[in-house]
């Protein structure tokens, strides 16, 4: 079975690395492409992005880029995830996975 769109765990939680597009996902997904970066912002440029502890919108992540056109609604949610960078993770560094993260001191390990 194909789908078009990632499998998201939780209802209307449409998180991607750290960004949480909300209905957004769904407005993307609807959406006839190719659309360029105006008809994309005029369309959805008010609706709300949750990066982290903070809120912001697609049109302040989006508008920096000047003129752009998006394929698909996966481009819009790549270009969303490029622009905000650390602004999306939570605990930089932080692993629930338990042991040492990889960018830890590696110095200490015998062989």
């Amino acid at each position: 079975m194909s789908q078009d769109t990632p499998v998201h765990d939780g209802g209307s939680d449409e998180r991607e690395q750290g960004v949480e597009f909300g209905d957004l996902a769904d407005e993307l997904a609807a959406a006839d492409y190719p659309l360029t970066l105006e008809e994309l912002l005029s369309e959805h440029g008010d609706e709300t992005l949750v990066l982290g502890d903070e809120t912001t919108t697609l049109r302040e992540v989006l508008e920096p880029l000047g003129e752009d056109e998006y394929a698909s609604a996966e481009e819009v949610r790549e270009a969303v995830i490029g622009m905000v960078g650390d602004e999306a993770v939570g605990r930089k560094r932080y692993s629930d996975r338990g042991g040492e993260t990889p960018a830890e001191d590696d110095e200490d390990e015998s062989f």
